[in-house]
């Protein structure tokens, strides 16, 4: 069991494992051993995620969410295969974190009465300004 909130908490056999061979330093190794991990999470069929957080989740997880809604994660920042397990985990449950999050609504407001008058004032002091820069007419 993975928790990810209080509320929220994935079964093992959501996450799926697959081990790639991953592209950078390495020397000789990096064509032989398989060390990045390609993590894949069927987010739209999973009963963890109610609709509002797979909503969100869509949003946030953006190119790494199939059509089919399956989030892949791909990571190869380290060089070994249980480093790189907990990168791919860490960023699938950071993503859900913040999926899980409500976002704050928002209150209007109106400006005061005193930013008001002083933007107008402003406004017409550079009107004034402005007049100022006509043509000059000859005093004939």
């Amino acid at each position: 069991m993975i928790r990810v909130t209080g509320t929220i908490a994935l079964s093992d056999d959501e996450v799926e494992e697959r081990f790639i061979r991953a592209p950078g330093p390495g020397g000789q190794n990096v064509n032989k051993v398989e060390t990045a991990v390609q993590l894949r999470f069927d987010a739209a069929h999973s009963k963890a995620l109610n609709p509002a957080i797979l909503c969100r989740l869509k949003i946030l997880a953006g190119r790494r969410m199939t059509a089919d809604g399956v989030i892949v994660i791909t990571a190869h920042r380290y060089r070994t295969r249980e480093q790189n397990r907990k990168d791919a985990l860490l960023r699938l449950l950071d993503l859900l974190r913040a999926a899980a999050k409500t976002p704050k609504k928002r209150r209007k407001t109106k400006p005061s009465q005193a930013s008001v008058r002083r933007r107008l004032e402003a406004k017409r002091q550079r009107g004034v300004l402005k007049q100022g820069r006509g043509r000059v007419q000859n005093p004939d």
